[in-house]
């Protein structure tokens, strides 16, 4: 009886659950734009992470609130806004961004390009750091509240290394590589650094800190040489901030209004959210045109995966065969007179990537084409966008990264601390290699060199093909070495360096669309929500879009990139995680 009650209860709440989502998800596609009065100040409350692929929709309130903002909508809301007559001015109020230097630069820019149109921009901040800061110093005037503090005081990068604690376990890791920068894995099998790490770390150091200090220098009319000094005085207190000139007053939020409102004449402050103006559709602002571009977004570790399994979040990474797919119905639209491909990637499975290479090649056949390089393209991520068409990257991208990878635990160690054996039996000389419970050996290694060591020059004979250029000049700027966007473009390894607007002059140039027609930029995957689960489609990626689980994905993702190695076999990816901060 008990048993029964408690299915009856279950049913009801699943019922009532389900007719939850139906009653919200039917209220959020009837709702219309905005109405965006005259007067309006749009308010850029950016937090968070902000990907390139939207994520999943979640209509019930709370399950997720406004819809996710990409980097898209944050380049689509500002082209907006710059032409919108109801728009008189904007607040930037960014507050801790998990992005990296790359997407940093495009948002920054697209705030740039708002200032042209000579409209008020105000950032207002609370408690940043130097990607904060960075962006605000966009702004004609800086504000930061009473008793904060501009944690600002340079850069640095760490990385974490295991060895220690699994010698402590018993578990060896074993790790063949291609290239002597190619040093994935080192996490588990070194202490420290190597030098060829360092080498290149403090390169990537020496380039962020230079642009981090010449933008300061730059928005805030100082030379880099004081900039420079005022760093190492940093953190500041809000006071020694507005002592110094990094910011222009010290206010409470309400304060800040008030100057707005001097400064637009006395008119009362209506503001609009971010979330409310990017709903207001760009056609009716006149930006968009009869021609259409296709912005197809690849982000995440590049794995294997089933058509079906379309990823719904940002966290499934880009698998292989739903990528495929995609690209397949882009090429195949008849209305789609162009392609950018935006990729956010630090690699992956060698076959995976292989796959999607050889689709974006086809791609590339049918539809004019352009790479546009995110946060990264490194590793698998650089060698998908070998299709010898334009590539842009921004100076922060990682990119390059041309190597391969393999690794494997040996847990004998740790099986013995647990009073476990393994016994087997073979067939086949080889059979073991794989084994987790003996290492390598010299015939295994020796087998698993040969097919690195054919894979990767195959990789550069890729490069080598797609940037025109002999593979003899080519190997040197590869050996798993990552580079910045402005050392690849340097050294020939990226075309150009810039973001989205850039990327789509591009294509419009091959397409042979007049520079100042305007496009409609339509973009793959779509923006999917929660029917999406109740209609059963990718419902394993439903659990990472929820917040406070995608914390946990993005934490795990970016030690080392576990996911991908768990997954074992061959890799292109990138050798470590970088976040600089």
């Amino acid at each position: 009886m008990a048993k029964f009650l408690i299915g009856i209860l279950t049913g009801i709440i699943l019922t009532g659950l389900v007719l939850l989502i139906v009653v919200f998800s039917a209220m959020r596609f009837r709702e219309r734009p905005p109405v965006v009065q005259r007067g309006s100040t749009l308010v850029m409350d950016l937090e968070g992470e902000i990907p390139e692929r939207p994520p999943l929709e979640y209509p019930i309130p709370f399950l997720g609130g406004r819809d996710g903002i990409t980097v898209e909508n944050v380049w689509s809301v500002l082209r907006k806004a710059a032409v919108d007559s109801r728009i008189k001015a904007v607040v930037l109020a960014p507050r801790s961004l998990d992005v990296g230097w790359a997407k940093l630069q495009e948002l920054r820019g697209n705030l740039e390009q708002l200032r042209k149109s000579g409209k008020p921009l105000y950032a207002y901040l609370k408690t940043p750091g130097a990607k904060e800061y960075y962006l605000a110093t966009a702004a004609e005037r800086i504000y930061l509240t009473p008793e904060d503090y501009l944690n600002l005081k340079g850069m640095r990068v760490e990385l974490m290394y295991f060895k220690n604690t699994l010698d402590k376990l018993g578990v060896q890791v074993e790790v063949q590589h291609a290239g002597k920068y190619k040093d994935f894995g080192d996490m588990f099998t070194r202490t420290s650094m190597s030098p060829e790490t360092r080498e290149v770390l403090n390169s990537v150091l020496d380039e962020l800190y230079g642009n981090l200090v010449s933008t300061i220098a730059k928005g805030r009319k100082k030379s880099p040489e004081e900039v420079r000094a005022l760093m190492d005085q940093g953190p500041f207190l809000s006071s020694q901030a507005a002592g110094t000139g990094l910011v222009d007053a010290v206010s409470f939020e309400d304060e800040m209004y008030a100057d707005l409102k001097k400064k637009l004449g006395g008119d009362e402050i209506k503001k609009i959210s971010v979330g409310d103006y990017v709903r207001v559709p760009a056609g009716s602002l006149g930006l968009e045109g009869k021609q259409r571009i296709a912005l197809v977004v690849g982000q995440g570790g590049i794995t294997r995966g089933h058509a079906e399994d379309e990823g719904l979040s940002e966290d499934s990474g880009i698998q292989s065969e739903a990528f495929v797919k995609l690209l397949r119905q882009v090429g195949s639209d008849a209305n789609i007179k162009g392609v950018v491909v935006r990729i956010d990637s630090p690699g992956g499975e060698v076959t995976a990537s292989d796959e999607i290479w050889r689709e974006m090649n086809l791609l590339s056949k049918k539809k004019p084409l352009v790479i546009s390089m995110s946060d990264a393209a490194a590793s698998g991520g650089y060698y998908i966008s070998m299709t010898g068409d334009p590539i842009v990257a921004y100076p922060g991208t990682f990119t390059g990264s041309i190597g391969v990878v393999f690794g494997k635990p040996n847990l004998r160690g740790l099986y013995d601390k647990l009073g476990i054996t393994k016994e087997s039996l073979l067939r086949g000389r080889l059979a073991d290699i794989d084994s987790d419970y003996k290492p390598l050996g010299p015939d295994g290694r020796k087998k698993l060199e040969e097919a690195i060591d054919h894979i990767y020059t195959a990789f550069v004979g890729k490069v080598a093909h797609a940037r025109r250029r002999r593979y003899e000049e080519v190997e040197p700027l590869a050996q798993g070495r990552v580079w910045l966007g402005s050392q690849a473009k340097q050294r020939g390894l990226v075309d150009e360096l810039g973001g989205l607007d850039r990327a789509f002059e591009l294509v419009k140039q091959k397409a042979k669309i007049p520079a100042t027609e305007k496009i409609t930029v339509v973009t793959y995957p779509p923006r999917r929500t929660i029917f999406d689960l109740v209609l059963g489609r990718g419902g394993e990626d439903v659990l990472a879009s929820i917040p406070g689980f995608r914390a946990v994905a993005s934490a795990v993702r970016k030690v080392g990139g576990a996911r991908l190695w768990m997954q074992g076999g061959l890799m292109r990816v990138m050798p470590y995680w970088v976040e600089v901060f």
